[in-house]
């Protein structure tokens, strides 16, 4: 028993702040974001016998996470949230052009398909390899490429469109 505490506590430490960031692109809001972290590690807690390869906890989190989240909208439509409410990461710079570059971006993301956004998001903010992708999404590694690959062009489309700078960072 103490074994299984040390090595849920090491998750929650390990994890928690880039669950956090996740949960916060899928929901928009702080309050759920956190309820979904909260959540993710309760059932972890009671699945943690299932866990058999420990280089796969963050996507066996992540999977948890993004299960839960699929329960929130089982149970109830969340409110829409206004796009320049979602930070895009914990530490923004407070000049003026990066906000606005950042909400440029953050618009062109919200905009692309989920199919598009989630691989991309996993890969460029949370760091995941497109095998950790895969494992997570339930698809194969080529179709994450693809889908990642869709992404970018699609960003780079809408960013050219508005004449971002942002662009040319993709």
């Amino acid at each position: 028993m103490l074994g299984k505490q040390k090595h849920f506590e090491a998750l929650v430490e390990n994890y928690s702040t880039d669950l956090f960031r996740y949960a916060l692109w899928l929901s928009h809001d702080r309050q759920v974001a956190e309820d979904l972290v909260q959540e993710t590690f309760t059932r972890a807690w009671k699945s943690l016998h299932q866990l058999k390869d420990n280089k796969a906890e963050k996507g066996w989190l992540t999977t948890i996470l993004r299960n839960e989240n699929a329960r929130r909208f089982q149970r109830f439509q969340p409110d829409l949230v206004e796009i320049d409410k979602v930070p895009l990461n914990a530490d923004p710079k407070n000049e003026p052009e990066v906000k606005m570059e950042r909400r440029i971006l953050r618009k062109a993301m919200l905009e692309l398909d989920e199919k598009y956004r989630e691989p991309l998001i996993l890969q460029v903010i949370h760091g995941f390899s497109c095998r950790e992708i895969s494992k997570t999404m339930e698809i194969s590694e080529n179709a994450v490429m693809t889908r990642i690959f869709r992404a970018k062009q699609q960003l780079k489309s809408a960013l050219t469109e508005t004449n971002s700078s942002v662009v040319v960072r993709l």
